[in-house]
């Protein structure tokens, strides 16, 4: 096994409701789940190949919730990256190399059934995670932005997290508000939905603890 380690900001938005049930043990707010998500290392190497301030992500569509399976994904890759890097980003994403089941890459690759060919593209990136804020966009493959969620009544902005001890993807992450269109392979149009700004400390063996449970 090749050892890895990375550290993300990584921005996601999913068709469910803010909160996401996914996070919670249960099933999805419609039934289904689209996402589509982006993540800049800041940190990283692959063995010895370095892989920091490379940009990857992916579209992602289930019909139904995700541990049922039947899953097709869209990874796309920074065209920066070259040619070691951009396989070190894609064994990564995959699964391979890592413990069973360690890492939501390595989740969610158990349950595709189609991966197409990876897209290597520029990819604008500007990601603040704690003022839940940001934007990705892939140019003709996926447009992107968060927000932070606003008070109904009062516009306000609302702050909340999820505080997750023994996931496989953060320990922490803000709840935000996300808004995508994608095109290709794997057509998405969400609007107002669950936004999820986080950082992301992964290796070999799942999330690098940073503090107790």
């Amino acid at each position: 096994m090749t050892p890895w380690e990375i550290r993300t900001i990584e921005f996601a938005n999913c068709n469910c409701a803010y909160g996401c049930p996914c996070q919670f043990n249960a099933l999805p707010t419609y039934g289904n789940c689209e996402a589509v998500v982006c993540n800049e290392i800041t940190e990283g190497h692959y063995g010895d190949v370095k892989l920091d301030g490379l940009r990857f992500g992916g579209i992602f569509q289930w019909p139904k919730a995700i541990h049922e399976g039947n899953g097709k994904a869209q990874p796309f890759v920074d065209e920066r990256a070259n040619p070691a890097q951009r396989d070190a980003i894609l064994k990564i994403m995959s699964g391979q190399d890592t413990d069973p089941f360690a890492t939501v890459f390595a989740v969610f690759a158990s349950t595709l059934i189609e991966v197409y060919a990876p897209i290597f593209s520029k990819i604008d990136f500007d990601v603040d995670v704690d003022a839940r804020k940001g934007r990705f966009v892939v140019p003709g493959v996926a447009d992107c932005r968060g927000e932070p969620i606003k008070n109904p009544v009062t516009g306000t902005e609302h702050r909340v997290r999820i505080d997750i001890p023994h996931g496989f993807e953060y320990e922490v992450a803000e709840m935000g508000s996300g808004t995508a269109t994608t095109q290709g392979k794997i057509q998405l149009n969400l609007k107002d939905s669950y936004g999820q700004f986080a950082r992301l400390h992964l290796n070999n063996h799942g999330v690098v603890k940073s503090r107790k449970a």
